[in-house]
């Protein structure tokens, strides 16, 4: 019983990990395209 709410537990805490390093990466790429577009308005 305790094994396996020790593996559920790995799993689950995976998959948010898994989730957040995403969003993390696309959030990097949309400040980097509105810094682009920022510097194509400038010039």
């Amino acid at each position: 019983m305790i094994r396996k709410l020790v593996i559920t537990t790995a799993l689950v805490a995976l998959s948010i990990t898994t989730v957040a390093c995403n969003t993390v990466q696309g959030l990097g790429r949309d400040i980097e395209s509105v810094g682009r577009e920022g510097e194509e308005v400038i010039n």
